[in-house]
């Protein structure tokens, strides 16, 4: 490696080094030559960072390529064809970075490789059967629907009767079983009135909705008690929303930009784990099923929202984060604000099923022995593990978060403080919850003091030791402070400092996007940090959101290059630069990640 040149600023300049790969196991260099090259290109950071350690304190500012690299190879011995040891040379040249174009017809140059690509597919999102139908052949369709308001069930009964009949039956189940445990059978045929929820229920009415005419199902449907609403969404019809006739269609709002550099890399960084837990998979068909697919993008921009800078009198937002945005989702700058109220007001129906395959991924994972942590917000209550804080559920009545309590293997709840809603301690100690909470009660609210260095009431007993005479589990008992405040620093940062849609009229959208933001930076934070200290999605948040990136749009693929660096090596060690295939709000492009 040639001798460096230091600048006084304390920045270190290579211009010349030698890497030296090996192969070894055989004669190939593996299904893609060149990619290795990049590899070595990527591992730059750390190699030099260990040769200038003597020189670097703390952890060093982030490495960015400013000039063209070239990479000169030379094969250490010939290949199988028995030519010779000729080297060769692969160049790397930095990602430049053009200015945001507003007239499409501006003409842009096209690299060689966009000119040699074929043409890309038509792509479509995926029809609202395929998200019901995998979720029936992992045999947790009936968790899911039991997630699910009874609003969105009409819809999507609807929507599914002709294309999913098996489906749909599944669903006039559920409401039927619902009725029926309610004991609001009115709406019923009087051979069903008498019937036991369960299986044979579940038979007869999948082989009705497949056999009988599909406004007769319609209307059994619509018979069923709470068809024109529920608590958490009042006053809405089963019937899907159309899009506005005066809305602007997304497709003539799409950036005509080959690259833009943003000022946070977050947004995307989200992907990847929502990817993981099928949650993107779920948005194409959970947009299709209330005719909202193509407007996709904007969810992206609302989600984006979420991990950008906190918006300044509950609605002002900074250029920077406007542009971001609208490169997450693909979208001109700015993204109107008015475009995705009328989203929000539209996309009612859809958005508990996306909070449904959030819920069922954590549920899944969550150990029974951990707590779970709930607290008041904006008029309902935020479900939470404990463990990461990895959301579950925010719903406006208490009612609605049973089934996630029960989908977790019914743990000990820390109720922690917050503007609970009336009789929220009442509810969850009538329908079995153990909690401990240090909210003091109100009259009438069956909860009994406990013998604790500091004020504690409890419900139930899976809150004390085992040891009977009323005392709590001193473990429950001495984290429940810690949890609350690291609850109350979520809350504050993600649910009253930035806002995703400040001027809509109700606050659906926002909750699922809120609690579709803070599972993606859990688990960045899980998996980077889980082990050195406790995960916080406030840590994924502090420590990315200043790290910039470059953004490039091409036919098949949107790619981010990062700078590299620490953050960009963590991130690569983490694999949470892996490619998000099939994008729903980027016409199913590809999301691939790179550093430089």
């Amino acid at each position: 490696m040639s001798a460096p040149t230091v600048r006084t600023t304390g920045e270190i300049e290579v211009h010349r080094c030698t890497m030296t790969v090996v192969r070894r196991g055989g004669w190939s260099w593996g299904p893609d030559p060149r990619g290795l090259v990049r590899e070595v290109v990527d591992a730059l950071p750390e190699v030099l960072e260990e040769h200038f350690a003597e020189h670097l304190v703390g952890e060093g500012p982030d490495v960015e390529i400013t000039e063209p690299v070239t990479v000169t190879v030379r094969p250490g011995r010939p290949d199988w064809s028995g030519r010779g040891e000729m080297p060769f040379e692969v160049h790397v040249a930095p990602v430049s970075v053009t200015e945001l174009l507003t007239d499409a017809s501006s003409a842009q140059p096209v690299s060689f490789e966009e000119e040699l690509s074929p043409e890309r597919r038509l792509w479509s999102a995926p029809p609202t059967a395929a998200l019901f139908t995998e979720l029936a052949e992992r045999n947790e369709l009936d968790a899911f629907l039991a997630l699910l308001p009874d609003h969105s069930l009409h819809v999507y009964l609807l929507a599914l009767l002709g294309a999913d009949d098996a489906s749909a039956g599944r669903l006039l189940a559920e409401l039927a079983r619902r009725a029926l445990l309610s004991g609001t059978t009115e709406g019923l045929p009087e051979q069903l009135r008498d019937a036991q929820p369960g299986p044979a229920l579940t038979r007869f009415l999948t082989d009705y909705a497949a056999s009988a005419d599909r406004e007769e199902v319609a209307r059994l449907a619509g018979s069923l008690p709470d068809a024109v609403g529920h608590p958490d969404r009042p006053g809405r019809t089963s019937e899907p929303p159309s899009p506005s006739a005066e809305g602007i269609s997304v497709s003539r709002s799409r950036t005509t930009a080959r690259e833009v550099r943003v000022g946070s890399v977050l947004p995307f960084l989200l992907a990847g784990p929502l990817a993981r837990i099928g949650y993107l998979d779920a948005l194409g068909p959970a947009l299709a099923g209330v005719e909202l697919a193509e407007e996709a993008p904007l969810f992206a921009a609302a989600l984006a929202y979420k991990v950008l800078g906190a918006t300044a009198r509950g609605w002002r937002r900074t250029e920077q984060d406007r542009e971001a945005a609208a490169a997450f989702a693909g979208l001109a700058p700015p993204v109107s604000e008015e475009r995705l109220t009328e989203f929000a007001r539209q996309a009612g129906p859809a958005l508990p099923l996306l909070d449904g395959v959030l819920a069922l991924s954590v549920c899944r994972g969550h150990d029974p022995a951990d707590p779970l942590l709930i607290t008041g917000v904006d008029d309902g209550l935020l479900l939470v593990d404990a463990q990461g804080m990895f959301p579950i559920a925010w719903a406006g009545e208490t009612a609605r978060l049973l089934p996630h309590w029960q989908a977790c293997g019914r743990p000990p709840v820390l109720i922690c403080d917050g503007p609970l809603p009336p009789g929220a301690l009442r509810e969850l100690a009538a329908a079995g919850v153990p909690f401990m909470t240090a909210v003091r009660p109100l009259r009438g609210d069956p909860v009994t003091r406990l013998p604790w260095r500091t004020p504690l009431w409890t419900a139930g007993d899976g809150v004390e030791d085992g040891l009977g005479e009323g005392r709590p589990d001193p473990r429950l008992a001495a984290e429940l402070p810690g949890h609350a405040a690291r609850l109350a620093d979520l809350v504050t940062a993600l649910a009253v400092e930035r806002r995703a849609v400040p001027l809509a009229d109700d606050g659906d959208l926002e909750r699922t996007v809120t609690l579709a933001a803070t599972l993606g930076l859990s688990t960045i934070a899980w998996t980077l940090w889980q082990g050195r200290e406790t995960p916080h999605p406030l840590l994924s948040l502090s420590r990315f959101a200043d790290l910039e990136a470059t953004v490039r749009y091409e036919s098949d693929a949107v790619r981010v290059r990062v700078p590299l660096g620490r953050r960009h090596a963590d991130l690569l060690r983490g694999g949470l630069l892996a490619d998000v295939p099939d994008v729903v709000w980027l016409d199913g492009r590809t999301l691939t990640f790179s550093g430089g």
